[in-house]
C-alpha cells in the first residue's frame, strides 16, 4: 500500500447496482474507523443474484474484468485493497495472483471471524443450491472441524429478496435451527443478505456474523499487518 492509497475497491459479483450501494454502506463504518474510504463497482454481466454453483463460477471472470479495468484507470494509485462481496468469493483467488494488493473475500473474512478461537459456527442462507459450495469454502479456509453446517430458508431466494420482512423471518428461523445444531455463532451467508444480517444481529438470537462488517475488520487487520512488516 502506497502512502496515498486510502480507498478500498469493493466489487459486487451480483450484477445489481442497488446491492452494491447497500454493501458499500455496510462496510464503510469499519473502514472509515481506520481512515479508509470505499468505492463500489458492479459486475457488468451475469445474474442480479448468484443462486447456484454455475452462476457463482461464471461470475469469477466478470469480477476479475471489472476490477482490473477500474485499477488500470486509477492513475493516482488510490486503491489500497480489493473486497470481493459475494459469500463464495468468486474471482478472489485469481485476483490475488495478478494484483499487488490485498484481496479479501467476504466468505473468507466471515469464516475467519466465526471460527476464531475454535468457536463452532454455522451458516444461514436463502440459496439451497449453494450449500455444497459454501461447505467446500469452509474446508478451503481450514475451518471444517468447527462447522455445524448450512441451514436454509424455506422460500425461493429471489422471492425473499423482494420481501425483506419475510426474508428476516425465515432467516431468523434458520439461525435458531443452526443454534440447535450446536453453533455458537451464525454467518448470514450472502452479500445481498447484508441488510437483513444487520437486523438479525439486533434480535439477539445468537452471535451473528455479518459478512460486510467482517470483511472490513479483516481487511483493516491485513493492511495493518502489511504496514507493520514494511516498516
Amino acid at each position: 500500500m502506497t502512502p496515498s492509497a486510502s480507498t478500498v475497491l469493493l466489487v459486487n459479483p451480483n450484477s445489481n447496482r442497488d446491492t452494491t450501494v447497500m454493501m458499500t454502506d455496510l462496510i464503510r463504518p469499519r473502514l472509515a474507523a481506520a481512515g479508509l474510504e470505499v468505492e463500489g463497482v458492479t459486475a457488468e454481466h451475469g445474474p442480479r443474484m448468484l443462486v447456484d454453483p454455475e452462476a457463482l463460477a461464471a461470475s469469477a471472470p466478470h469480477v476479475v474484468d471489472v476490477v482490473r479495468r477500474r485499477l488500470e484507470a486509477d492513475e493516482d494509485g488510490q486503491f489500497a485493497a480489493v473486497v470481493v462481496a459475494a459469500i463464495g468469493d468468486p474471482g478472489r483467488d485469481q485476483l490475488e495472483k495478478v494484483l499487488d494488493l490485498p484481496v479479501v473475500g467476504i466468505g473468507q473474512a466471515s469464516i475467519a471471524e466465526a471460527a476464531r478461537g475454535g468457536r463452532r459456527f454455522g451458516m444461514a442462507t436463502s440459496t439451497p443450491l449453494l450449500v455444497d459450495s459454501l461447505t467446500s469454502l469452509v474446508g478451503r479456509y481450514g475451518a471444517a472441524d468447527a462447522f455445524t453446517g448450512v441451514r436454509l430458508t424455506e422460500s425461493d431466494p429471489l422471492v425473499l429478496a423482494a420481501d425483506p420482512k419475510h426474508q428476516l423471518q425465515e432467516l431468523a428461523e434458520a439461525v435458531r435451527v443452526s443454534v440447535a445444531d450446536g453453533a455458537e455463532a451464525v454467518i448470514i451467508a450472502g452479500g445481498p443478505l447484508g441488510e437483513t444480517a444487520r437486523r438479525l444481529a439486533a434480535l439477539d438470537l445468537a452471535p451473528i456474523i455479518e459478512a460486510l462488517p467482517s470483511a472490513g475488520a479483516f481487511l483493516v487487520d491485513v493492511l495493518g499487518a502489511s504496514s507493520s512488516s514494511a516498516s
